[in-house]
This record gives structure tokens, sequence and C-alpha cells, in this order.
């Protein structure tokens, strides 16, 4: 205590004058009590006489941070917003490894499970660059609620509107990746609104993922372009990945559709 160690030092320094020195040091004994020692050492601070003596003890020394889900599930690290305590993955399935799903060559993925109006919708779209994963890769991630959607996805010479069957250029990409979601939509039941509530700008600008461009939300089917750049030439067949991710976030029992760009020719 401050007290104490400034007496004593006063008693150390009086000590050399005989009478003096004991004088001085049972004036200090009288007039000073020790505190209780803390608990746990002299590393531990001190705690407030105003504070609860439980305070010290629930208190942390060091703050913990917040458990991350993308920190462990490389398949869907493109969050839209920050974890929290309560979110969890249930699955995180590779549902077509790494191939090249080029023009009359599609992914198929098919869930049987019928469109209810309304029950599954996409509500929000993530970007992300995994550049430290092997291989690298660029992903857009769709999120559903409701269950998975059925999709194909397939590189296209070309991207058309839904319905219009108008062309959508996608100027500054090298080719067309489209997805067809199938049993799904992203708008409300009375088609005034869209239920998609967070996504990236449409200019990604990643090294594979540049862009993306929403093409169509028409009775039952979601299609989008994904703009994929020019490596190198010739220009490669950059192969793709899917993976499908069942998780709780931010108190939404969400299913993630993954799309995933292979970067090696980009390294």
């Amino acid at each position: 205590m401050g007290a104490i160690t400034n007496g004593t030092k006063r008693v150390h320094a009086t000590a050399r004058s005989a009478g003096a020195g004991l004088l001085a040091l049972l004036l200090a004994l009288t007039a000073c009590t020790p505190s209780t020692p803390q608990s746990g050492g002299t590393s531990q601070p001190a705690v407030s006489p105003a504070a609860p003596a439980s305070a010290a003890s629930s208190a942390p020394a060091t703050p913990t941070a917040a458990p991350s889900v993308s920190a462990t599930v490389p398949a869907d690290t493109d969050e839209t917003a920050p974890p929290q305590s309560g979110d969890k993955v249930i699955s995180s399935t590779i549902v077509h490894d790494w191939a090249w799903p080029g023009p009359g060559q599609p992914f198929t993925i098919t869930h049987n499970d019928p469109l209810t109006p309304g029950s599954k919708s996409l509500i929000a779209i993530g970007a992300g660059q995994h550049a430290s994963e092997a291989p690298a890769y660029d992903q857009l991630s769709f999120r559903f609620e409701g269950n998975f959607p059925s999709y194909t996805i397939e590189f296209v010479p070309e991207l058309f509107q839904d319905a219009s069957g108008f062309r959508l250029p996608m100027p500054g990409t090298g080719a067309i990746l489209r997805v067809v979601f199938q049993g799904t939509d992203a708008h409300t039941p009375d088609g005034s609104a869209s239920t998609i509530k967070s996504q990236p700008p449409e200019t990604i600008g990643y090294k594979a993922l540049t862009s993306y461009l929403p093409a169509g939300d028409y009775e039952g089917f979601v299609t989008y372009g994904i703009g994929v750049g020019r490596p190198v030439e010739p220009v490669p067949e950059t192969r793709v990945r899917v993976y499908e991710v069942e998780k709780i976030e931010q108190g939404q029992h969400l299913y993630v559709v993954a799309v995933q760009l292979d970067t090696t020719f980009w390294q």
C-alpha cells in the first residue's frame, strides 16, 4: 500500500538517528492499518472500494472475441452481418466438386421440395475472396430462407432477361456464368417489394468474380449472371465448385448456396 511504503521509507531514512528512529516507527505503525491483500497476488488490479467484491472475480482479464462461424467454415465466409453467439452451422456439403460447367454441360442440383408461394425466398447475397484456400477462389453466395431451391449453373455466351428475352450486357467480363434457381422467389407474395435485404454492389472487381447481375424473378425462377474475368490467353476453362450450407445466422435459419470460382490462373 502506498502509505505503508512511503512511511517505511521514512522510517528507514530516519533510522540512522537512534532516538528519532524508534519514535518515527511507533508513530507510523499506530497511524496506518494494512488493507486486506487482493486474491490472485500483486499482478491483479486493486478494486475500487465502491465496487462490489464480485466485480473483480467476474470480469475477465482480457476481452474475449465473439465466436465467428466464418472462421471454421471456409464454404461460407461471406457473412452479411457480424456473427452472434447463437450462430451455428448445421451442415456444410460439397454438392458439385471442381469442374467446368461449359455450354451444354450444366451443373444440375435438385431438391424435391415443391414451391409454396412465399415459403422459400432469396434474402441476401454475399461476395468474398478466399486466397488462402487450396485452390484459391472467389465466391458469390446466395442466402435463402425456407429451404434450398433446385438450380442449374452453366457458362453461356450471353445473358438474357427472363420473360422479356432482352439481352443484358455485362461489360468487363471474359465469360458469363448463369445461375437459375427454381422453386423460389426474390419478392414478397404480393409482388410489391424485394425480399433481398443485403447484397454487394453489382460490380465486385475481384480477379475471377468481376460482377453479377439479376436477370429474372418470374414464376418461381430466380436468375443471375455472374461475370467471370479473363485470366490469360488462351482463356482456360474456369473451374467452378458449389457448396450448400445450412446454418443459423443472426437468429435466422438460412440455406446458403455458395458458387466458387477457381482463381488458380490469376495467381
